[in-house]
């Protein structure tokens, strides 16, 4: 019996893999034929300013050599071959291997998210359970206002906002980047430093759903029948909150942190892009406007295979948490 539930995950979890199967075979052919589709040029982009002065023959030697003429699902095709076998391909925007550029970018971009989802959850937890304690209160009042406010505030408008406070007004941190104007070297202060502005957007573009969720999730069970006998019991009103009515009121919350993977990526790639934060931002962009096939249909995997694992976390979190859910039937 003890080893059950680690059964029933691993059946669950090789059972969504299979399903992800189809699921990136379909966004990668996707991508390439919406990038057929775009109205960029790939040899223009590749090419930079020296395609103003190009030739048309020139153009036309390198349209043949990059072989953008060629249908869109036969490129997808070797692509996808190669792809199976450890090669992504080469980026032509970028010139050189698609897999070092993600493995360059990636670290970054990880570090950022995991930064920000962690203090989203950390501080909508505290201000969700300290809004849910007292409902009508000046606190729960303050605390759902703006949770609402900042919910329907673009995360790009918040940035700009924090660049200008922080940075611009009071100039207590960096603007954007990684390192000092001038030095490429990475230290753990600087990158601190840097981080701060990036990771607390982000996270607090992510923080509103957190609090709301946990606020009604705690709300409701503080209403609960086992509750309110723990507090007839004469149990401290900490050990309630924490002990029984928080268990309860964060397993609405298991299954927001997947639906809020999709939202985290969104918004990190907008916030990348506001602080010049070197990760998957720019590469996206760059990749999507030169209609770089190979990386962009990488960088595409990569984020919905991102999408399907957060997914599965919650309901692997949520199985074990809420003993009426049954990982079997997922």
């Amino acid at each position: 019996m003890t080893h059950a539930p680690w059964r029933a995950m691993a059946r669950l979890t090789a059972r969504r893999a299979l399903y992800a199967v189809p699921v990136l075979l379909v966004v990668t052919f996707g991508v390439f034929a919406v990038a057929a589709a775009s109205p960029f040029d790939p040899v223009k982009a590749y090419a930079g300013t020296a395609a103003l002065g190009a030739d048309q023959e020139t153009l036309d030697r390198l349209r043949d050599n990059l072989g953008v003429d060629r249908p869109f699902t036969a490129r997808w095709w070797d692509w996808l071959t190669s792809a199976l076998g450890g090669d992504l391909g080469l980026s032509a925007v970028m010139r050189q291997p698609v897999a070092e550029v993600i493995g360059e970018r990636l670290v970054w971009s990880t570090l950022l998210c995991a930064v920000a989802f962690a203090a989203a959850v950390l501080l909508g937890t505290v201000l969700g359970v300290l809004a849910a304690r007292r409902p009508g209160s000046l606190v729960d009042r303050a605390v759902t206002s703006a949770a609402y406010v900042l919910e329907a505030a673009p995360v790009f408008w918040i940035a700009l906002l924090a660049v200008w406070l922080f940075a611009l007004q009071l100039d207590v941190l960096p603007a954007g980047g990684l390192t000092d104007t001038g030095s490429d070297r990475v230290t753990f202060g600087g990158l601190v430093q840097h981080l701060v502005l990036p990771a607390g957007v982000l996270a607090v573009s992510q923080l509103p759903w957190f609090t709301l969720y946990v606020r009604q999730g705690v709300g409701d069970a503080l209403a609960e029948d086992p509750v309110r006998g723990a507090r007839a019991r004469g149990l401290s009103e900490r050990t309630v909150l924490l002990g029984h009515a928080l268990r309860s009121g964060l397993l609405p919350v298991l299954t927001l942190i997947g639906s809020r993977v999709p939202e985290l990526i969104t918004g990190a790639l907008l916030v990348e892009t506001v602080f010049s934060w070197p990760g998957i931002a720019s590469a996206t962009v760059e990749a999507a406007t030169a209609v770089d096939f190979p990386l962009l249909a990488a960088l595409t995997t990569l984020a919905t295979a991102a999408v399907l694992a957060g997914n599965l976390l919650a309901d692997l979190l949520y199985g074990l948490i809420d003993p009426r859910v049954k990982l079997e039937e997922m």
